[in-house]
């Protein structure tokens, strides 16, 4: 007969076991990425950057029926992030429905720099998602996490963007602001950001002041 010591020392051992997949559910998986680097598990990217300092935030979302997909950055104060390049050009604003096949995968990358806005603080970096079973107006699943707790330093970032992550032309840029604030967030159910942000911004200021 199998002691019950035994059991929980198997059991401890399988929790601390790291996995390489973000997030899996009936529906689908997740791999996020900070900087190309897999963040194994649960795991938060806690960077150190200085103003301006570029950096990539990626997940790698593979669905296991027909979808229809919405992602969006967001933080608690949307202008202490400007997106330079991917799917979204705005914090806070989901991305145009994509629509994947069944078990098929698909990337959604980022480059992000923080601004001046939080300066010598630090702030999370989230990332949210929205899945719908295709052509059903209820989200299968709805979600978001943080992909990175960034310290921003009072220096500025001297370094060059890669001519690949540029801004868009401000044509372009134009056409695809009046688009995007044409387009409303997947449904009602949606991540409300303005709650979170709220909770958040309280419970980090609070964090700060109390470590003085």
């Amino acid at each position: 007969m199998v002691g019950k010591g035994w059991i929980c020392s198997l059991l401890i051992v399988l929790l601390l076991i790291p996995s390489s997949t973000h997030a899996e559910s009936p529906y689908g998986k997740m791999d996020v990425y900070y900087n190309d680097k897999l963040l194994p598990g649960k795991e938060t990217a806690k960077p150190t950057l200085k103003i301006g300092e570029p950096f990539g935030v990626k997940i790698n979302l593979t669905v296991y029926q027909k979808s229809d997909v919405y992602v969006s950055l967001s933080c608690m104060e949307k202008d202490s992030f400007k997106i330079i390049n991917g799917p979204t050009e705005r914090i806070e604003k989901y991305s145009k429905p994509e629509i994947l096949e069944a078990n098929a995968s698909k990337e959604y990358e980022w480059t992000v720099e923080p601004t001046e806005r939080w300066r010598g603080g630090s702030i999370p970096l989230d990332i949210y998602y929205a899945i719908f079973a295709h052509g059903d107006s209820e989200p299968l699943v709805n979600g978001g996490f943080t992909v990175a707790y960034c310290t921003i330093s009072n220096e500025y970032y001297e370094g060059e963007i890669p001519t690949s992550e540029q801004p868009v032309s401000e044509s372009h840029s134009t056409q695809e602001q009046s688009t995007s604030e044409n387009s409303s967030s997947p449904t009602a159910s949606a991540p409300a950001f303005s709650l979170v942000t709220a909770i958040l911004a309280f419970a980090l200021v609070f964090f700060r002041f109390s470590h003085r």
